[in-house]
């Protein structure tokens, strides 16, 4: 039988699957990619190439380094035959329930009996997506940050039934990936996510109030509180998209400080998702942000 403990599943190639995969083959895991469209691990696959590159150019890693890492990367279009020689899955697909809990069915008929499953959900129950599975005790949140290559923080979340041994090898991994790991209880947003999806929101309903321009209120943050990135920045690389899915889940739990700002709520049924689509608060090109381009209220 394949030894599956070294063996990591990734499903979703966007921007957080990206990272994530190349973290974990830096790491020395054998990693699978998994996503529904072939354009998205095509897209991964170049991304990660360019990172390896780039950490070879800096001299982060050695030119062999990078080539045994690329070399454990394998993109697995069938998510049965990825699950069934895994040890660990990060799913880090659309922060939509219905659509992990689908991934996790077919993730829980197939993977090994031992095998430790994981979100990457910045905001939805653990507790809830452990309980479709049949050992909700290996189940946990690992909340990683973007982009993953350079954020140093990984949370890992314990619903009502995580054990302690799954904590202790998420612990584990994340440590063999150069990350600092915090391991926190199950609570909407858990700690990074509630705090900047509430920030998040507040700048916008300043930008809409017009207490100051986009330039403005991030140039605030960054230089008067010393955050590396203003909120309305922040909220462009995320992507106002899940942003909002963010804020709708916080306040149907937590209240009315999550009601989302109508201007997000504007912006994404516009098609203003941020950087990945070249136009959110601000525009890009070829990623960059356009000086001056910054969203005036109306």
């Amino acid at each position: 039988m394949t030894n599956t403990t070294n063996t990591v599943l990734v499903i979703g190639a966007g921007i957080m699957g990206t990272g994530i995969a190349h973290g974990f083959a830096v790491a020395g895991a054998n990693v699978l990619l998994n996503d529904a469209s072939p354009e998205a691990t095509a897209k991964a696959a170049a991304a990660i190439g360019t990172i390896l590159d780039g950490a070879v150019a800096i001299g982060k890693l050695s030119a062999e380094d990078a080539a045994a890492a690329r070399a454990r990367i394998t993109v697995e279009p069938d998510l049965a035959a990825a699950a069934s020689c895994s040890g660990l899955v990060v799913e880090t697909a659309s922060e939509r329930l219905d659509v992990k809990i689908a991934i996790f069915d077919t993730v829980s008929v197939n993977a090994p009996a031992g095998a430790v499953l994981t979100s990457n959900t910045s905001a939805l129950s653990i507790t809830e997506l452990a309980a479709t599975t049949p050992d909700p005790t290996r189940f946990a949140g690992m909340h990683f940050f973007n982009p993953v290559h350079k954020m140093k923080l990984v949370e890992i979340v314990r619903g009502l039934q995580t054990s302690p041994e799954t904590v202790a090898l998420l612990t584990d991994w994340a440590t063999r990936m150069g990350k600092q790991s915090i391991a926190i209880a199950e609570a909407p947003g858990f700690t990074t996510s509630r705090m900047s999806a509430m920030l998040g929101n507040e700048a916008m309903y300043m930008l809409q109030e017009g207490v100051g321009t986009a330039e403005d209120i991030d140039t605030a943050l960054r230089m008067g509180l010393g955050h590396p990135m203003g909120p309305l920045e922040l909220g462009d690389m995320t992507g106002w998209d899940t942003r909002l899915s963010v804020l709708k889940y916080l306040h149907s739990t937590l209240g009315e400080k999550f009601r989302p700002c109508p201007l997000i709520e504007k912006m994404v049924k516009s098609g203003r998702y941020g950087r990945k689509v070249g136009h959110g608060v601000y525009k890009y090109d070829a990623g960059q942000k356009v000086a001056g381009s910054g969203l005036s209220a109306r």
